[in-house]
């Protein structure tokens, strides 16, 4: 719908990792140099981590559209808790035997037996293993054994580790994988985008299905959505969804905070994250209850700057009313001190005019 309306000529905020949206970041590049570094030795660990979103993918479909397929072999795993043996014949099947009812013996000399043909065709072998958080301790083990295979001195494998940032905390915190980390010898966390990276991000992401111009972004919206999506590009990409979408809908050639915001909301009141939501909402933003405006009203939206000056006129009014009902009471009391003390006096003086009263009789 809303590529129609601004003239794309597709979906620039995909969900589905696509290496055609490659950006570099710093935190990219840095994770870059990482990997070319670790492809030119040639052996050993290379571990790259990241929260959920950070572009791990990405950036791996980006290296291997690098990757000359007469020069290196490259076998692929998403792993899902593979216990040992399963890991054992992912592998071989990815050089090219047939694992059904092997022995785990029988699968570790088809393997090897696999890389030396490999290596003999003049590639290496490459393996990635995605979410290697899920990974067992003993698949772990079990890859670390299988970076012993060399030939004439050389590695025939390689292998580069995708995790999430507990994996990261596993191979530095564990005595357990001492071994296997004394082989990783590049390992790089994808930290989020900073505040001045999106704009660029977004408009390289737009260009790429050609953007004009429309719709355009108020410095305030920027900053914006790096506080709604805190720099992680998944959650960016999602933003960015819907925001477009909105705009199709409403018709809307340049957004603002108040826009952003009340996408922001939305979209954590559609995950249950009402308090991620509060959190963030600027104060002077409008309140949940209000940020989502009625279709066709959107622009009605008031302002940061507006709103902030309308709550501080309503608080204004508020102390002025508190302030004039205190002075009413203090009036109030002050009057009520006065007869209790004229009622204490006139109880002092009467057994004295009482007295007077029967001495005269």
């Amino acid at each position: 719908m809303y590529d129609d309306f601004y003239g794309l000529s597709g979906k620039p905020f995909q969900l589905t990792p696509d290496p055609a949206f490659w950006f570099d970041t710093g935190t990219h590049r840095k994770a870059m140099a990482y990997l070319t570094y670790g492809l030119s030795e040639g052996e050993g660990f290379i571990v790259i981590t990241g929260e959920p979103g950070a572009g791990k993918t990405t950036l791996l479909g980006h290296v291997l559209s690098t990757i000359d397929p007469a020069r290196l072999n490259v076998i692929r795993l998403v792993t899902t808790q593979l216990e040992p043996e399963d890991l054992l014949q992912v592998i071989a099947s990815g050089l090219g035997t047939d694992p059904a009812g092997l022995s785990k013996a029988q699968l570790l000399s088809a393997i090897e037996r696999g890389l030396h043909a490999v290596a003999r065709a003049g590639r290496r072998t490459l393996l990635v293993v995605d979410e290697a958080q899920s990974l067992p301790l003993s698949a772990i083990e079990e890859l670390r054994m299988l970076s012993n295979f060399q030939a004439g001195g050389h590695a025939l494998l390689q292998i580069f580790l995708l995790g999430q940032p507990e994996f990261r905390e596993r191979l530095q915190g564990s005595g357990r994988v001492e071994q296997l980390r004394q082989r990783v010898i590049a390992m790089h966390h994808l930290d989020p985008m900073e505040a001045h990276e999106v704009e660029p991000y977004i408009v390289h992401r737009l260009s790429l299905v050609g953007w004009n111009g429309r719709p355009d972004f108020t410095p305030e919206a920027i900053e914006a959505l790096h506080r709604w999506s805190g720099g992680v590009p998944r959650r960016l990409n999602l933003l960015m969804s819907r925001v477009l979408l909105m705009g199709g809908v409403e018709e809307i050639e340049r957004f603002d905070a108040a826009e952003i915001d009340a996408v922001g909301v939305e979209l954590a009141e559609d995950v249950g994250h009402s308090e991620e939501a509060e959190e963030h909402v600027p104060a002077a933003a409008p309140s949940p209850d209000t940020a989502r405006p009625a279709r066709g009203v959107l622009h009605a939206v008031p302002s940061p700057g507006s709103a902030q000056t309308a709550e501080l006129a309503a608080l204004n009014d508020r102390i002025a009313k508190l302030e004039a009902r205190l002075a009413d009471q203090d009036e109030t009391l002050r009057r009520v001190l006065m007869l209790l003390v004229d009622w204490v006096e006139g109880e002092e003086r009467r057994p004295n005019i009482d007295r007077l009263r029967g001495n005269a009789a």
